[in-house]
């Protein structure tokens, strides 16, 4: 069986784990990284999640990815090599399961960038939409676990359409709010 899916109670401690997370990478990146954002369950206030701190990067080129992705080679992110690198590159500590830290590193104003914020605003804003999102994970970790399907990447593919839908909705709404 690959990894189990955890989905635990909100912790208000999760923005303080972001904060001092964002602040490392500040450190490392300087002007490199255009904005650091929380993103993911672990940013909506309220939402049970699994414990995993999700960080949006914004830079203003992804490619080459050497100069980021050195800089977060040295504060202990791995690289996780994948198509989706082409317009979101992924990187997660420590190297093995569970993970407690994932990153993603998007074109400042970009699609990408867009499209995260303004799902986790959405749900900070819409309750009812952030509880069918809880029920669904619940339901999905409970399937993937028993079935021995757990993978982040199974995961991960199994909430998509319920994702896009609120993406869908939120861009159409005027979603993320700072643009």
């Amino acid at each position: 069986m690959g990894e189990t899916i955890q989905i635990v109670p909100y912790d208000p401690g999760w923005i303080h784990d972001f904060e001092k997370e964002r602040d490392r990478i500040l450190g490392a990146l300087g002007e490199l990284a255009r904005r650091i954002d929380h993103n993911g369950s672990t940013a909506v206030p309220g939402l049970a999640a699994k414990p995993i701190i999700d960080i949006q990067i914004s830079v203003e080129r992804l490619h080459p990815i050497d100069p980021f992705a050195s800089a977060l080679a040295r504060l202990g992110y791995l690289h996780k090599p994948h198509p989706d690198d082409a317009f979101c590159p992924f990187f997660h500590q420590p190297e093995q399961w569970p993970h407690t830290h994932h990153v993603h590193v998007v074109q400042a104003g970009g699609i990408e960038e867009r499209r995260t914020l303004a799902f986790r605003d959405y749900l900070c804003d819409h309750t009812e939409i952030a509880g069918e999102y809880v029920a669904l994970k619940r339901r999905l970790a409970a399937e993937h676990n028993a079935e021995g399907l757990s993978t982040e990447q199974a995961y991960a593919e199994a909430k998509s359409g319920f994702v896009e839908r609120v993406v869908e909705d939120a861009l159409r709404a005027g979603y993320p709010r700072w643009l």
